[in-house]
């Protein structure tokens, strides 16, 4: 009984820190992770993140083109 009071004191003192806890994790590595597992909602996680890369491989494209007009 001590032990889970002294924990629970424990979490009462980690919430009331003034300093946010540091990212561990980019939000891409987050996301990744999310759409990796299987909660509800992974699936939604994992298309918008297949979206998300084709978008960015579109851009690319058109910025190596345009780079390679510019010479």
């Amino acid at each position: 009984m001590r032990g889970a009071i002294v924990g629970f004191a424990f979490l009462l003192t980690m919430g009331c820190s003034s300093e946010e806890m540091p990212q561990t994790r980019s939000d891409e590595a987050r996301d990744s992770a999310i759409a990796e597992s299987a909660v509800p909602g992974a699936a939604g996680v994992r298309s918008a993140l297949s979206v998300s890369d084709s978008a960015k491989a579109r851009r690319a494209l058109e910025d190596s083109i345009m780079s390679s007009e510019d010479q």
